[in-house]
C-alpha cells in the first residue's frame, strides 16, 4: 500500500516500496521530456540495478528565473508515453507537498521511507552546476548519487566544483552496481551513449 504523510494540511501518498528496494530518484522540470531523460532513467536501471525510478517533477527550477513552459499535467503525460516502463513512477510529489529545494525533498523521502535504498540520479550538466543547488553539500551526505554522462560537457563535469570537492567520494564505475548499498557520500560517473536532445533546445524549435 502507497504510504502517506501530512504536507500543507494534507495526505501526500508516496508511491509504494518494498524493504531493501533499489530506488532511483531522477528529479527535474522536464520542460519539456525528451529522449535524453529516458536515456539517463535506463542507463540507472541497468547499471545500478535499481528496482524502480521515481521521476520527480518540479513546479519550477528555483535556479531558473523563467518558469515552465508546459503545465505539469502535461509534462506528467509525455513522461508516462515517454517511459512507459512499469518500474518508472512518474510523480508530481514536491508540488504536493510543497516542496521547492532538492535538499528539501530529498530529507522528506528519507524521512518518510527509511526502508528504501535511495539513489540521487542526474545528468553530467547538472553535475556541472551542482554547487549552485542550495545545501547540495547536504543532498551529497544524505544519499549515494549516479551521474548519467551526457553530450558537450566533455571532462568539464568532472572538474566542476562539486565534483573536486567530492573527489575521495567518487566510487570506480565497474562498482556502479554496489552504489546503492554504499553509505553517503558515495557517487559514481558513468560513460554510456551520448545524447544530443535538451529541453532548452527543444523549447527554441517550437
Amino acid at each position: 500500500m502507497p504510504q502517506a504523510i501530512k504536507a500543507v494540511g494534507r495526505r501526500v501518498p508516496l508511491p509504494p516500496i518494498g524493504d531493501g528496494q533499489r530506488i532511483g530518484l531522477f528529479g527535474g522540470s522536464f520542460d519539456p521530456p525528451h529522449e535524453g531523460h529516458a536515456h539517463v532513467v535506463r542507463t540507472a536501471i541497468a547499471r545500478l540495478g535499481l528496482d524502480r525510478v521515481w521521476v520527480l517533477i518540479t513546479p519550477g527550477n528555483p535556479l531558473k528565473s523563467v518558469g515552465p513552459h508546459l503545465s505539469l499535467i502535461e509534462r506528467a503525460a509525455r513522461l508516462r508515453r515517454l517511459m512507459p516502463d512499469p518500474r518508472v513512477i512518474i510523480t508530481d510529489l514536491e508540488a504536493r507537498a510543497g516542496l521547492v529545494w532538492t535538499r528539501d525533498t530529498v530529507s522528506f523521502i528519507r524521512r518518510h521511507a527509511p526502508e528504501g535504498r535511495f539513489v540521487w540520479l542526474m545528468g553530467a550538466d547538472n553535475l556541472a552546476s551542482f554547487h549552485r543547488w542550495g545545501g547540495w553539500r547536504k543532498i551529497a551526505h544524505s544519499l549515494p548519487m549516479a551521474v548519467i554522462d551526457r553530450p558537450g560537457n566533455g571532462f568539464a563535469p568532472l572538474n566542476a566544483r562539486a565534483a573536486l570537492a567530492l573527489a575521495r567520494a567518487r566510487v570506480p564505475e565497474y562498482a556502479a552496481g554496489d552504489l546503492p548499498l554504499r553509505p553517503a557520500p558515495a557517487w559514481v560517473f558513468l560513460h554510456s551513449r551520448r545524447f544530443q536532445h535538451s529541453s532548452s533546445a527543444l523549447r527554441k524549435r517550437t
